[in-house]
């Protein structure tokens, strides 16, 4: 069986995802699930006026893939039925698998999982919002640090069987302030492993290669600037930081 030409096979529209705030559709590109974002179906944004959204999935992937850890499934923008968008391979989750959840608060387990905050639910009974404690949704944190992602929700976060965890829906990323919003913030103030110093130390290197030509055509010249000074304070402080800035800490809604 031949393979499958990703930038020029045919796509055919298949669904729509109705949750999104944007045109997200379900594809087949030449027999391969896939999902398809037009460009042309983006809703504006008062805080991301410069460039589409598409680019910025596209340029969280080459980060992704500059530090080697496969947060972002492939992500490339082509022609499609409804104009120039980014498409993505689909992803299968683990239906039994949360790596984010909401718990009752006597009710979280004691290791396995980090706290981010409690409160009530609708009938007034005491939650909190947990993630997993794995190597795998850590590295998905320092991503996010790094590519300023602005809506890391839990839905956002795809857990596979194999215990691998993958990030999607990066449009919100690259700002030039600081707009960092994720659920993922069980790690606060703890020393970053030397592995994860290591994958951004890469990806700072990388941006004086084929890593920074290619950004620039995705994102604005300052965005790419504070991008890399995100990797060298990063790197410099050596910690997870903590929430700064008049920004809500997370998204709404949480999932």
């Amino acid at each position: 069986m031949p393979a499958a030409d990703l930038q020029h096979g045919e796509l055919e529209l298949t669904g729509r995802i109705r949750t999104a705030s944007n045109a997200t559709f379900l594809a087949q590109l030449d027999g391969i699930p896939v999902v398809y974002k037009p460009i042309g179906g983006e809703r504006p944004l008062w805080d991301f006026p410069d460039g589409d959204l598409a680019s910025r999935e596209v340029a969280a992937y080459l980060v992704s893939e500059a530090f080697g850890w496969g947060v972002v499934p492939r992500t490339w923008l082509r022609d499609g039925p409804l104009g120039t968008g980014m498409v993505q391979l689909w992803q299968d989750v683990d239906p039994g698998q949360d790596a984010v959840d909401l718990m009752a608060t006597d009710a979280v387990p004691d290791h396995g999982w980090r706290r981010v905050f409690d409160g009530t639910d609708h009938a007034d009974r005491a939650v909190t919002l947990v993630h997993e404690d794995s190597p795998a949704l850590r590295r998905m944190a320092v991503f996010d640090i790094v590519v300023n992602n602005a809506d890391r929700k839990g839905a956002h976060v795809l857990a596979m069987a194999d215990g691998h965890r993958h990030g999607v829906d990066h449009g919100l990323t690259f700002h030039e302030q600081h707009k960092l919003r994720t659920v993922l913030w069980g790690w606060l103030g703890e020393e970053l492993a030397p592995e994860e110093l290591a994958g951004i130390d890469r990806v700072r290197s990388a941006l004086a290669g084929d890593l920074g030509a290619a950004l620039a055509s995705l994102i604005t010249a300052e965005e790419l600037a504070a991008f890399a000074g995100r990797c060298n304070r990063l790197l410099a402080k050596g910690r997870f930081p903590a929430p700064h800035g008049e920004m809500p800490a997370m998204p709404w809604p949480l999932f």
